[in-house]
């Protein structure tokens, strides 16, 4: 029999989890490269009025994460059962690795 996922009350709480899911770091670069070039394609279809492009963005950020966790973390994207948390995990780890990888500063 298959247990409850556990209900988280925060993201504050959710988010010690959703790190746990992504301690390889490859992974985590898939997912800076994929959060990444979707605010590119954003801003490329915002600017350029080409909305069309706009269904790009979540093929781009789950594609390059769902790479990442089935490939390299071997394990089940969190948002398959926390999608708005996982989805908010996205940034906030996005954010962490970005300075991470400009000041050299641990996460």
């Amino acid at each position: 029999m298959a247990t409850e996922p556990k209900q988280y009350q925060s993201f504050k709480e959710f988010y010690p989890f959703y790190l746990s899911q992504h301690k390889n770091r490859t992974c985590r670069k898939l997912h800076v490269a994929g959060s990444a070039l979707v605010l590119f394609t954003l801003a490329y279809a915002l600017l350029t009025s080409q909305y069309k492009l706009l269904w790009l963005l979540p093929v781009i950020g789950y594609g390059f994460a769902w790479v990442g966790h089935f490939f390299f973390e071997k394990n089940r994207p969190a948002t398959f059962t926390y999608p708005l948390y996982s989805l908010m995990g996205d940034w906030v780890m996005f954010y962490q690795e970005i300075k991470y990888y400009l000041t050299g500063r641990s996460r």
